[in-house]
């Protein structure tokens, strides 16, 4: 009998553990890699489709999501993590799919292989917005991100200017089989044309800071002069750094990065570590706003949304930054009539 009244009252402190966590809080993590903001009464359920979390501009579009749909009671969203795999992101939407999510925001790891997955969504009538790397086709609502092209371009065009139209520069890129990767590096390309800037030495660091470390102490040993490293996010900028410091080299260089996230990127420059990022909009808080307008039923929305970028240097990182020169509309680029969103781009 005392047996019996003891297992009675583990199993209600168990349960009253668990029913104080799903209160309030952040998203309460789930098996098989999912988060839930677990709001009562929602009248929508939002399915978020995150690649990976282990690039710290993803905790933070993760988070930016969570903060804005806290204020709307009306939306639940749920969370998975894909651990950057392919195949358990294309997993997720078909979970999300026989879920019955109201709608459904992703950020995919690859274009090609997340195309079809995100289209059968779309076709059995839920609403898809794309966040960051856009999709092949246009079997989807909403693409928001900012333009890679262009802010590689900006990376370019700024590299020329501080080098003096001449260096020895490595090239540290993001996954080359995503969409950013590959216009951050065409983008950056077009940014030195016409200089006598020598890429000498070019990896893909698949946007992890480990990665670019080690691709970084490639470079280091093949090459006594390197002028500037230029990485596709901060966290690469940072991996070829310490990678550098490690070295005794670092002062011998510069390093250009991009995200820009208060904790790092801009952290770096005040220290002294970056020479230059690039602000990367998660697009998390845009994620939401159109998601309640589109839930909400709203007509004439556009289909691509394109999103503002700063340049943080020492100069200026005190005073909010500058704002990157991009072509074309800032904000709602078309209405849905008019613009299809981003298509045409090889995966």
């Amino acid at each position: 009998m005392v047996r019996g009244k003891r297992l009675l009252l583990i199993v209600a402190l168990v349960g009253a553990i668990l029913a104080g966590c799903s209160k309030g809080g952040s998203p309460q993590t789930a098996a098989g890699g999912s988060q839930d903001t677990a709001q009562g009464g929602a009248r929508w359920v939002i399915g978020m489709s995150q690649c990976n979390l282990g690039e710290p501009w993803r905790v933070q579009m993760n988070k930016d999501i969570e903060e804005a749909a806290r204020a709307h009671p009306e939306i639940r969203v749920i969370f998975k993590d894909a651990q950057n795999d392919t195949t358990i992101q294309q997993n997720h939407v078909r979970e999300f799919i026989s879920q019955g999510v109201d709608l459904l925001i992703i950020s995919p790891k690859e274009a090609a292989p997340l195309t079809g997955p995100v289209a059968e969504a779309y076709k059995k009538g839920i609403p898809v917005i794309v966040l960051d790397r856009a999709l092949l086709g246009e079997d989807f609502t909403l693409f928001i991100g900012a333009d890679n092209r262009a802010i590689g371009e900006a990376a370019g065009r700024w590299i020329r200017e501080t080098l003096g139209g001449t260096g020895k520069v490595v090239e540290l890129m993001g996954l080359q089989t995503s969409v950013p990767g590959r216009d951050r590096h065409e983008g950056f390309m077009k940014g030195i044309e016409g200089s006598s800037i020598e890429i000498i030495f070019q990896a893909d660091m698949k946007w992890l800071q480990p990665d670019a470390q080690k691709e970084m102490e490639s470079a280091l040993a093949r090459f006594p002069k390197i002028d500037l490293v230029y990485a596709h996010n901060d966290p690469g900028a940072y991996g070829a750094y310490l990678a550098a410091r490690a070295a005794g080299r670092e002062k011998e260089m510069k390093f250009v990065g991009i995200d820009a996230l208060p904790h790092e990127g801009i952290a770096y420059v005040k220290q002294g570590i970056l020479s230059a990022t690039f602000e990367y909009p998660t697009g998390g808080r845009e994620a939401i706003e159109y998601a309640l307008r589109i839930l909400n039923g709203e007509q004439g929305l556009p289909r691509k949304v394109v999103l503002p970028s700063r340049l943080f240097t020492a100069d200026n990182v005190d005073k909010g930054g500058e704002t990157v020169p991009m072509e074309g509309v800032i904000g709602e680029a078309a209405p849905a009539s008019a613009e299809s969103a981003p298509s045409g781009q090889t995966p």
